[in-house]
């Protein structure tokens, strides 16, 4: 079972997939970390040598990943709620961010709400 950043991965994955189970790195850096540290992409996560394992924890810990990342994510969203721009007002009512349209959709921000069927 390789551990990398505290996160188990999963032994039955590609090495590639098995890294973006770690919060802060998708697909594409994990292609970019397997590179640096000479690992190909189509290798378990099994078959790591641990001279393998010990050359991707160095790179990873170049990345700002999991607890750290997630706390400069919640620190930049207060900071807008603090000084309240539109952004941080969104964010403190629960609608979308990013302009989206509220009329019809948006009900993964905005909460499951059922519809009043046949009302006249």
């Amino acid at each position: 079972m390789a551990r990398i950043a505290g996160i188990d991965l999963p032994r039955e994955k590609r090495i590639v997939i098995g890294l973006t189970y770690i919060y802060g790195i998708g697909q594409s850096t994990s292609a970019e970390i397997l590179a640096k540290a000479g690992v190909s992409e189509d290798v378990r996560v099994r078959d790591l040598t641990p001279d393998q394992e010990d050359k991707i924890r160095e790179v990873v810990d170049n990345y700002k990943i999991e607890g750290d990342l997630r706390r400069e994510v919640s620190m930049n969203i207060k900071k807008l709620q603090e000084i309240g721009s539109y952004r941080g007002i969104r964010h403190r009512r629960g609608l979308p961010v990013r302009g989206q349209h509220t009329k019809n959709n948006a009900r993964t921000r905005k909460g499951k709400k059922t519809t009043m069927a046949g009302k006249k």
